[in-house]
């Protein structure tokens, strides 16, 4: 009886939870099409106006850990209740700004407050929800994901179409008509985690901010840092009395894997969003508002597709949705690689047809990962998860950036049929070949890995629990 109970409550916080995603994405991306408004509206350079943007994902992602981790230790209810504070008032401050770094103050600000969402979205399925319904649960993360990206560039085109561009800050302020529902449904446990590294803390994050910075700005100097940094966080959480994450989270083998196939599957799924706008500007040759249209369909599917693929999750296990939806992405990229050139409807399709599949693949690494975590764990694991999947796709997208820039010769897909976009041609069937990999990595560390310990400690009455 109390599991149903708490099975219920936790559904209602679900729906509040979808609501708030789909805040919390368009706050991220809106900024994104209106930087050139702004740059000229304030007398700003590319450089400068860039920050809007990147100050917001820096701490979006570092904060998305640091969160994960105080909700080991402190009330969920607080943290949230923190968090959508703050991702108001930096809302009210941007609202306001006349001047550069008010517009800059308030997106930090944002940014601090939003980036408890990511966190809450991991930790809320896994304390909420049994393993063999979570699947259920995290289908609807995917669809307040996939309906934040539609309606972001969406609403943002048509604020701006009838108002300012600062009243793009306004939207956030919607959460707080939320935060009642969450204070009413989250109960009050307190984690009995151990006290706050704050020192190690600060060495993980300044060693994020540093990588991330060091690959999409370039230069040797946050290169360095980042090294320096990430060696001190290493002997941090190795001799520290109470380390901000214990060593020991990292000698479980099956998390630390999943966190490595996480990283690899959100670097090529990013390709999705990142490179894909690329070849349809370059190779197609459509405007902004053309490539949007082309792009909204695959978000829209993954959208609807979203809750059914988390209950298929629960049905089939996680490996069997896993494979499903690396198969989607494989046709997806065999077939962007091959028809690089054609029709936008065509890729329109393709395009559908892998975002589909990233959005499933993301579902069953989380549901996966989070069951090889203990109770006290799950915070600061899966706010781990988080920051992997923000940093694989700033990464990824650098990345695919400059192979975009330095441009291809040769063909490595023999059945490409038109004779333009041989880089695009050859970065999607080089994530085709990657993926591959990943598929047997998958296999041998969870699937073959829990099938032959399940032979060697089953007794007649037992069950398997899928990973």
């Amino acid at each position: 009886m109390e599991q149903e109970v708490q099975e219920q409550t936790g559904e209602k916080l679900m729906r509040i939870l979808m609501f708030t995603l789909v805040l919390s994405v368009m706050s991220a991306t809106m900024f994104n099409i209106v930087l050139p408004e702004v740059a000229s509206d304030l007398d700003l350079s590319f450089a400068q106006v860039s920050w809007v943007s990147t100050a917001y994902m820096l701490i979006y992602g570092i904060g998305a850990v640091i969160y994960g981790k105080l909700a080991d230790t402190c009330k969920l209810k607080n943290l949230l209740t923190f968090g959508l504070i703050f991702f108001s008032l930096g809302s009210i401050v941007g609202l306001i700004a006349q001047a550069y770094w008010m517009v800059l103050l308030g997106r930090i600000l944002q940014a601090v407050g939003a980036s408890v969402i990511p966190a809450t979205a991991m930790i809320i399925p896994a304390r909420h929800f049994p393993p063999a319904r979570r699947g259920s649960a995290l289908g609807m993360v995917a669809v307040g994901l996939a309906l934040g990206r539609v309606l972001g560039p969406i609403v943002s085109a048509f604020i701006v179409s009838i108002a300012d561009w600062r009243w793009l800050f306004c939207l956030p302020l919607l959460t707080l008509f939320l935060l009642p529902f969450y204070r009413k449904y989250l109960d009050d446990e307190q984690m009995q985690g151990s006290k706050v590294d704050w020192l190690g803390g600060g060495l993980l994050a300044g060693t994020v901010a540093l990588l991330l910075l060091s690959v999409t700005r370039g230069g040797w100097m946050f290169a360095i840092g980042c090294l320096t940094l990430s060696v001190l966080f290493m002997i941090r959480i190795r001799y520290a009395a109470e380390p901000f994450i214990k060593a020991r989270l990292f000698q479980n083998k099956r998390y630390s894997f999943g966190l490595v196939i996480t990283f690899l599957v959100s670097g090529t799924s990013f390709s999705f969003v990142y490179l894909s706008p690329l070849l349809l500007s370059d190779v197609s040759h459509l405007d902004p508002q053309q490539i949007g249209i082309v792009m909204v369909p695959a978000a829209i599917i993954s959208a609807i597709l979203g809750k059914k693929s988390g209950k298929l999750a629960d049905a089939k296990g996680n490996p069997f949705l896993f494979y499903l939806s690396s198969a989607l992405m494989f046709i997806a990229f065999l077939l962007l690689s091959t028809f690089v050139g054609s029709s936008p409807i065509f890729i329109a399709v393709f395009l559908t047809i892998g975002d589909a599949g990233a959005a499933f693949i993301l579902i069953t690494l989380s549901n996966t990962i989070s069951q090889t975590l203990p109770k006290e764990q799950i915070g600061v694991g899966m706010g781990i998860f988080s920051l992997l999947n923000f940093m694989a796709g700033s990464v990824s997208g650098a990345v695919y950036g400059k192979v975009v820039d330095l441009g291809a010769v040769l063909n490595w897909n023999p059945a490409r049929l038109f004779s333009n976009g041989i880089v695009y041609s050859n970065i999607y069937i080089s994530l085709a070949l990657l993926l591959v990999s990943i598929i047997l990595l998958y296999y041998f560390q969870f699937q073959r890995a829990t099938s032959t310990r399940f032979k060697m400690t089953y007794k007649p009455g037992q069950t398997e629990q899928s990973p």
